[in-house]
């Protein structure tokens, strides 16, 4: 038996076909943001506005995952993954958001999914993560409900395209993100502070999904949301009222929406303005069927109505306002438990109550754990990355999905944030969630303790009979 093996304890038994893979998106790997065609994207242009992004940084060059897609999977097969999620970069394909498409972009993405699939990893394909085309945002961005309608015809060129080398698209990963952390705190791109506005994103972003669905037409199509498990500080009315607006804002204005047809009517109460911006018919859009729901779940939030607290959840480098709309009083406060570099604390309890949530609350569906990592101040060591913490982090939430599944969640997979470290958004190079470290001047890729142990856990699900539960 080898060292890892004796490392890995053999507990974590999942269901037969249960998924293992691990999670990246275009921007934050790709690089080559010049090449072949691409257009501008919000997140080229906020990264060269100086003083957004920490140090300085921009994701030029990335992980140059655009010329290395072929180590990079390999790096994939060696782990042993039987699935990648990754997104399509949207300026790569329609350059200006409309119109024209750029055929050299389809095809980066036609001798990726060759690949991964030459190597029997199956691709999953997200349409959506965050790089809106410049011109689009220049028309108005999201708030502006034509972008909902340029989608549907982005997702339709896409799914047209890849149909026959992909089984499972997504469609707009962590809509709460790219609403009220692009169009509310400002501290991603596009950078404005635009409360109003960002509610009308988050309807249109929502109003895109349904579009989108409707264009596929997919053998098996997704929607994506980042769930939070919600705690008040104290039982006052207060943060019970700060507990209720915060899941309302980040759990229930997305799932209601997607799961339900509706919006839930307090969270309405809560934000400003009118809400002219949802027409009728719309729900209905943002309702269509879905065959699974991909949760992306990081950490626990633990709130207060009482004033005075810190104001917002957002661990960003550089100044930002508020992304909580309607509930810009709202305190953050820390639950007592560890946290990760990012100050993000590690509760894997709280993904057991997300997933049971939505197994009780709403109609049944598939679910995989679409996104779940950590962030630690990785050191290479000996040429080697012992990162406990995240093997630990990762275990953790495992044997919550493990739990969850017992509990009757119907939990189809995990995919752990990220394959490899990545440019983490406003922090640029300055956080670190991968599996697999890499130093982004020479583009060496090293496989972490965790990525040895992962590839173990996968190993022994795929080798010994799982249980049937």
């Amino acid at each position: 038996m080898t060292t890892q093996e004796e490392q890995t304890r053999s507990g974590l038994r999942f269901p037969t076909g249960f998924t293992f893979g691990a999670a990246t998106s275009a921007y934050q790997i790709e690089g080559a943001v010049a090449e072949d065609g691409r257009g501008t994207s919000i997140w080229d242009t906020f990264a060269r506005t100086p003083g957004k992004i920490l140090n300085g940084h921009n994701a030029d060059v990335a992980n140059d995952h655009y010329h290395r897609f072929r180590e990079d999977v390999a790096i994939m097969a060696d782990l042993g993954l039987t699935a990648y999620r990754f997104s399509v970069s949207w300026p790569r394909i329609q350059p200006t958001g409309s119109g024209k498409v750029n055929q050299k972009g389809l095809d980066f993405y036609k001798r990726l999914t060759d690949e991964l699939r030459a190597h029997d990893i199956d691709p999953w394909l997200t349409l959506y993560h965050w790089d809106l085309p410049q011109e689009l945002e220049d028309k108005g961005g999201w708030p502006n409900r034509d972008i909902a309608y340029c989608f549907a015809d982005y997702a339709a060129t896409v799914h047209e395209a890849m149909k026959d080398h992909v089984h499972t698209f997504s469609t707009v990963n962590e809509p709460w993100c790219a609403a009220f952390l692009g169009y509310a705190s400002g501290e991603h791109a596009p950078g404005r502070r635009e409360p109003e506005n960002a509610i009308r994103g988050a309807h249109h972003l929502n109003l895109a999904h349904g579009l989108a669905v409707q264009a596929m037409g997919a053998r098996r199509v997704g929607g994506c949301v980042n769930l939070y498990a919600i705690s008040p500080e104290t039982d006052s009315p207060e943060d019970l009222d700060a507990a209720r607006r915060i899941d309302g804002l980040q759990n229930r204005f997305f799932l209601d929406a997607l799961l339900l047809g509706r919006y839930p009517e307090d969270v309405l109460a809560d934000v400003p303005g009118d809400t002219d911006f949802i027409q009728p018919g719309d729900l209905k859009i943002i309702n269509a069927p879905i065959d699974v729901l991909l949760v992306n779940y990081y950490s626990r939030f633990t709130v207060s109505g009482a004033p005075g607290g810190r104001q917002s959840a957002a661990a960003a480098p550089t100044d930002a306002g508020s992304p909580w709309v309607g509930s810009e009083h709202v305190s953050f406060a820390n639950g007592g438990r560890p946290v990760t570099a990012m100050g993000w604390e590690i509760d894997e309890g709280g993904l057991v109550e997300v997933l049971t949530r939505v197994a009780r609350d709403y109609p049944p569906i598939a679910m995989v754990v679409s996104e779940n990592g950590a962030a630690f101040d990785d050191v290479i060591e000996d040429g080697r990355v012992h990162d406990g913490q995240r093997q630990a982090y990762v275990e953790a939430h495992l044997g919550a999905c493990k739990a969850a599944i017992e509990a009757g969640v119907p939990l189809e997979g995990y995919f752990a944030w990220s394959l490899m470290d990545n440019f983490e958004w406003a922090w640029g190079y300055g956080k670190r969630f991968g599996l697999v470290h890499v130093d982004f001047d020479t583009q060496e890729r090293l496989l972490k303790d965790s990525a040895l142990w992962y590839s173990e856990i996968i190993r022994q699900n795929r080798t010994h009979e799982p249980t049937d539960s």
